[in-house]
């Protein structure tokens, strides 16, 4: 080998990597990688917390845009039914009820020549049910019961389920249904047996007319053929009776939901049977405590006697407050808008 051939390998540059660089080379210690996913996490978190509360608050604001939107439109109905209303087809006057959160007039809404009852009211739906027994212990015996103070508001409708046991195994043994001294029907007249030692007979009948003054009186007349014979639970006993009255009613001012009742007139002899009323909803998360509706003459100047209102009412104003949630803001949303009674102006 020549002394030129030794320098040229003694020259040479030979690649090295230092140890202090090796961590450039091989990525994260396991330290670093752990606080990286620790803050990847957190941002990860927060992010997602982010989305969330953006989600959540969007939603309610659209949902309080919602209710807003139906408030609108809900006054924009009464005051276009308001503005047309006249006296009924039976010839009732043109308002029934004027009450702070409930009023009822009469309006062809429609437009089939033909004048139907409104009702706008602010109010809840609550159901109950009661249940009451008697027994009489002589032959063709009678036994009553009364139902009082069961009522919170206004009836809607009520039903009594009766039913009967005793010594009722004969065509000419059974026992007669009354409510507030009307005849209901017969029980029993067939397909009963003696003493069956179990309630039958059952029957359901509907009461709303004899509820609605929150009083009614039940009462059981069994013929002189029914004796006293039969010992279930009793002895020596003729009939006994087991009345289940249940009612739904209806409570003004209670809720949050403004409602629409509507009753078509009948053929005539016309009428408005209560019990064929049909609602809607107008309004959701209502939150009056103020009235909802105010009553003014032809002056212009408030009234705030009830039977005045019926006669003397010439203009209205209808106010709503709308809140979804009264916890959390925004606050109350307030609607306000005035309607003239056309038909009332010269009266």
């Amino acid at each position: 080998m020549t002394l030129k051939t030794f320098h040229f390998f003694t020259n040479k540059k030979i690649g090295f990597t230092p140890f202090r660089n090796q961590k450039l080379l091989t990525g994260f210690t396991l330290v670093e990688t752990i606080v990286a996913i620790f803050v990847f996490t957190l941002i990860l978190g927060a992010l997602f917390g982010f989305i969330t509360m953006a989600y959540r608050t969007y939603g309610y604001t659209w949902e309080r845009s919602l209710a807003i939107n139906e408030a609108r439109r809900g006054i924009e109905i009464m005051v276009k039914e308001i503005r047309e209303a006249k006296s009924g087809d039976n010839g009732s006057f043109a308002i029934e009820k004027a009450d702070d959160k409930q009023f009822i007039f009469y309006s062809d809404i429609d437009n089939d020549g033909k004048t139907e009852r409104v009702r706008y009211f602010l109010g809840s739906i609550n159901s109950g049910s009661q249940t009451q027994e008697c027994v009489s212990f002589v032959r063709g015996g009678t036994c009553n019961v009364t139902f009082s103070n069961f009522l919170q508001g206004t009836i809607v409708s009520a039903q009594l389920r009766v039913s009967i046991e005793g010594d009722l195994g004969a065509g000419n043994e059974y026992a007669e249904i009354f409510a507030d001294g009307i005849k209901l029907a017969n029980l029993c007249q067939t397909g009963c047996s003696d003493c069956a030692g179990t309630w039958q007979g059952i029957n359901v009948f509907d009461v709303t007319s004899q509820t609605g003054d929150d009083f009614v009186q039940f009462l059981a007349d069994a013929t002189n053929q029914v004796d006293p014979n039969c010992n279930w639970q009793d002895s020596n006993h003729s009939i006994k009776v087991r009345f289940e009255l249940s009612w739904t009613e209806e409570i003004i001012g209670a809720g949050y939901e403004l409602k629409k009742g509507i009753i078509k007139p009948t053929a005539p002899p016309v009428q408005y049977p209560l019990e064929q009323e049909t609602f809607s909803l107008l309004s959701s998360y209502v939150r009056n405590a103020p009235p909802i509706f105010e009553y003014f003459d032809s002056q212009g100047n408030r009234i705030t006697e009830s039977p005045a209102r019926l006669v003397d009412t010439k203009l209205m104003q209808i106010f709503l407050i709308v809140n979804i949630d009264p916890n959390r803001p925004p606050q109350d949303f307030e609607l306000k808008s005035s309607v003239q009674l056309r038909n009332l102006k010269e009266e």
